[in-house]
């Protein structure tokens, strides 16, 4: 994705991966091939690999820098994460850092963190592993959690499940920076700073969120995973099977598709690959997504 100015914020991409990944209905459950023939002709092959017909996928924070504050929208899946349910996770060993300073800016200079939910691959880089210790990656920022969000997985947690919560994320990349002080629990409608405020987009997880930005007459939405793949929007009624309550995914999809279909209005989605930034448009009597190339 090209540097994004909107009006007087700029948005940058930190890329983590990007690859074919998912079989279709590994993901979502309802994509038959059968299924996504109509809408093949644009979701092959940047959305679609031609080869091995799997889902490309990108995990990718959102840099964003308004007059006053810079700021990360969601934080991947992070370096050293012991995760062997999920061995292309597992231990990874990625230039996260190194692109994020060829963009200008070193963990120090971030003011905010903000991840739209708590999953396993939108809180990694919340920490890194120092000494043998997971410390907040950027030691000057206020991580923002949507309070119904965390209160649910720490309840979660609070249990001692078998299994641990999130394959452990909850424990290495959340409550470490609640221990550090570092964390600040918002609402649903929270104003991060001038012309960028939260949004409540439950469903995916029970308090899934997503961020609005609107700087001179320009918006942009970061929806997070409440879009995880192109196909959802022509089919914004196909939740994914990691979502919490699949019949309010879909009501609150359909909301956001189609509020912001034929307008200007940029979607920014957590895991479209490349070039990422599109518009919904119209389509016979379904939506596609338009890349902004």
């Amino acid at each position: 994705m090209k540097t994004i100015q909107l009006g007087d914020i700029r948005i940058d991409r930190i890329v983590e991966s990007e690859s074919p990944l998912f079989e279709p209905t590994f993901l979502l459950p309802d994509a038959t091939p059968e299924a996504i023939d109509p809408d093949r002709d644009w979701l092959e092959p940047r959305f679609i690999d031609p080869a091995s017909k799997k889902l490309i996928m990108s995990f990718h924070s959102y840099l964003i820098r308004t007059p006053r504050k810079t700021i990360i929208v969601d934080a991947c899946v992070g370096n050293d994460k012991h995760r062997p349910h999920r061995n292309f996770w597992h231990k990874l060993n990625k230039p996260y850092l190194k692109d994020m300073a060829a963009l200008g800016v070193h963990p120090e200079q971030v003011d905010c963190v903000m991840c739209t939910h708590l999953h396993i691959d939108h809180v990694g880089w919340n920490t890194r592993l120092v000494d043998g210790r997971w410390v907040p990656t950027f030691p000057n920022a206020k991580y923002l959690f949507a309070r119904k969000e965390y209160e649910f997985w720490d309840a979660l947690h609070k249990t001692k499940p078998e299994e641990p919560v999130n394959h452990g994320s909850f424990e290495d990349s959340v409550l470490p920076v609640i221990e550090a002080g570092r964390a600040v629990l918002v609402d649903d409608d929270h104003e991060i700073d001038s012309g960028m405020q939260l949004e409540a987009a439950h469903g995916h997880t029970a308090g899934n969120v997503v961020v609005n930005l609107k700087s001179k007459d320009s918006r942009a939405v970061l929806c997070g995973d409440t879009l995880q793949h192109a196909v959802q929007v022509a089919h914004p009624g196909w939740s994914s099977r990691f979502c919490h309550d699949p019949v309010q995914s879909a009501e609150t999809r359909t909301k956001l598709v189609d509020g912001i279909a034929d307008t200007d209005t940029l979607l920014l989605a957590a895991h479209f690959p490349s070039p990422v930034a599109g518009t919904v448009v119209r389509h016979q009597d379904r939506y596609r997504f338009k890349p902004r190339e």
